[in-house]
């Protein structure tokens, strides 16, 4: 009766919130290397991750795929300090500071690949995510940083700060699309472009005095909002008038920091000062959040999650936390496989789509 029933990432994603009580659904795997000090995950694509590790004292640009046996040091000769912060394809990008600054910075999987993006006469540069063939992020010519995209050189910078903008940043892209935040009248606003400076779009809703947009995919931009005196979760479509806040009930405060464009991750504090964050998960509304944390073993402070994909088969969730054990910041996976056609998980899944359908 289901042999034809497809499941998407929303789909697969609603199913493990129908069992997360059950803790069965996601599995965790740390990618802490060998010998690190400290390690975080910021982005994944495919099968790779992106973020750094402190070994001998250094935060260094990393990355893996999968396990933490994998790790590839990604540090250029000459650097102070680097990490990589996007990945998309076949191409890793983030900073590197060298004696005179850093540098927005472009790997194709290796560290002999390393590219230098420091567009002319910028006095600092970093570049915070890619498509595959376009990288965004920001660089300062002595007046303020400019939100930037490149097309991997140097000499392909494009500014995109917006007209009356005292600053900008661009944090992602989905090729066509950048997204990030702008200074503009006195307030931080997230931020939309298609390309160039004359397309940049408000995203900042009503009531907020700051907001920052953190992650694209699809038709879908996220980040977060600050209402009431608090950082909230958020979710657009394009406008400021789209804004959905994904806070969670009860949450201090909230931030998404990337979209499949079906579902979200990021974070939620609940408690006071000094409140543990959350590693989060939502499908578009604040009643949906999911705590990933929950999926963790032994004893863990604060987590984060920070990228969400799937390569088709598998679901992935790129962040990291605090592990009291260890007394380490640790860089973290959850994975959930896609279920088989013909499963039983899949077979009760689709089952209960269809008896959503009848209602």
């Amino acid at each position: 009766m289901f042999a034809n029933c497809y499941v998407p990432l929303a789909a697969l994603v609603a199913l493990s919130g129908v069992v997360s009580q059950s803790h069965a659904q996601w599995t965790v795997t740390k990618l802490h290397p060998a010998g690190s000090d400290r390690s975080q995950l910021t982005f994944g694509s495919g099968t790779q991750q992106v973020g750094f590790a402190f070994v001998g004292g250094q935060g260094r640009a990393s990355l893996w795929s999968g396990t933490a046996a994998s790790w590839v040091d990604l540090s250029p000769t000459g650097s102070i300090i680097s990490s990589a912060d996007g990945a998309f394809g076949t191409q890793q990008v983030g900073t590197v500071v060298f004696a005179d600054g850093p540098r927005a910075s472009l790997w194709n999987g290796n560290v002999a690949s390393y590219v230098n993006l420091n567009p002319l006469g910028s006095l600092d540069s970093r570049a915070y995510a890619t498509s595959g063939t376009q990288q965004v992020g920001t660089a300062n010519f002595g007046s303020g940083y400019r939100a930037s995209l490149w097309s991997g050189t140097a000499d392909s910078w494009v500014d995109l700060n917006p007209a009356g903008a005292v600053s900008s940043f661009a944090r992602a892209t989905s090729g066509s699309q950048q997204v990030g935040e702008a200074s503009v009248g006195g307030l931080t606003r997230a931020s939309l472009w298609n390309g160039d400076a004359g397309s940049w779009v408000d995203l900042n809703p009503i009531g907020s005095v700051i907001s920052v947009a953190y992650g694209i995919a699809g038709a879908q931009q996220v980040g977060l909002a600050q209402v009431g005196g608090a950082d909230q979760a958020s979710l657009w479509t394009g406008t400021a008038e789209s804004w959905v806040n994904l806070h969670p009930a009860g949450s201090t405060n909230s931030g998404a920091y990337a979209t499949s464009g079906t579902h979200q991750v990021g974070y939620a504090s609940f408690g006071g000062t000094g409140s543990m964050s959350r590693a989060s998960l939502w499908s578009g509304t604040a009643e949906s959040w999911v705590d990933l944390s929950a999926f963790l073993t032994g004893s863990w402070g604060s987590t984060i999650a920070q990228s969400i994909w799937s390569d088709g088969s598998v679901v992935y969730v790129a962040g990291f936390g605090d592990n009291i054990a260890t007394g380490r910041t640790e860089a973290l996976l959850w994975t959930q496989v896609v279920p088989a056609p013909g499963s039983a998980a899949l077979v009760g899944f689709c089952g209960l789509l269809a008896a959503r359908r009848r209602r």
